[in-house]
């Protein structure tokens, strides 16, 4: 099972890494084509998709389908689009994205998406100090993405388009990783009685689930 496990997280990480590199290569290597935004932004947009549809927000799955439609389209009939433009509507948009949907969890009446993931890898009934922290995570998760579209949109805006492709497809990820590291170092420090996981653990846990029904807030 643990070998499954890293062989799902290594493949995972692999992917990341060479959608990373591919990305900045066609942004800044290739020659402007509209398909060249395609393939930058349909992976990332299967993905937003893909979560959305898994957490029951079929609105923004069918936006997501919707979305890649029209890319293609606009590809096929060689619609000229600004392709810096539509880069920035990559990274600037899917951050935005998921900073909307991890804050809509947060909406009152509604199980944050970190409590979710928590009570598929420890059970339903956390204690109300785990079931706190995991919101609290959750919000953090969504000034994270905030802060990531403030500093996209004034690197792209006030500084050369290279500048903003080394933030947007190096540093962006890097700090994702620090992020994802730096709360799983505190979060034993702060709560030394929480059961203890790991980042595979969560990732096992969502994989191997089917499409959550909306929890219940605890009372």
């Amino acid at each position: 099972m643990q070998v499954r496990v890293a062989t799902r997280v290594g493949l995972v990480l692999l992917v990341g890494l060479a959608y990373v590199l591919a990305s900045h290569w066609l942004m800044t290597q290739t020659e402007a084509s509209a398909w060249n935004v395609v393939g930058v932004l349909s992976p990332m947009l299967v993905i937003v998709g893909l979560g959305a549809w898994r957490s029951g927000h079929n609105g923004v799955a069918l936006g997501v389908v919707a979305a890649l439609v029209a890319l293609c389209v606009q590809a096929m009939l060689g619609i000229r689009v600004t392709s810096h433009a539509l880069y920035l509507l990559q990274h600037a948009g899917i951050n935005f994205l998921l900073a909307l949907f991890f804050g809509s969890t947060l909406l009152p009446g509604r199980t944050s998406i970190i409590t979710s993931v928590a009570q598929r890898v420890h059970g339903k009934d956390l204690p109300p100090a785990h079931f706190a922290y995991t919101r609290q995570v959750t919000a953090a998760w969504t000034i994270f993405f905030l802060v990531i579209v403030t500093i996209s949109l004034v690197l792209f805006f006030g500084f050369s388009f290279d500048t903003w492709a080394v933030f947007a497809n190096l540093v962006t990820p890097i700090a994702t990783g620090a992020m994802f590291i730096g709360e799983y170092s505190l979060r034993y420090r702060l709560h030394p009685e929480f059961a203890r996981s790991s980042v595979a653990d969560a990732i096992n846990a969502y994989m191997n689930s089917g499409k959550p029904q909306a929890p219940k807030v605890p009372q």
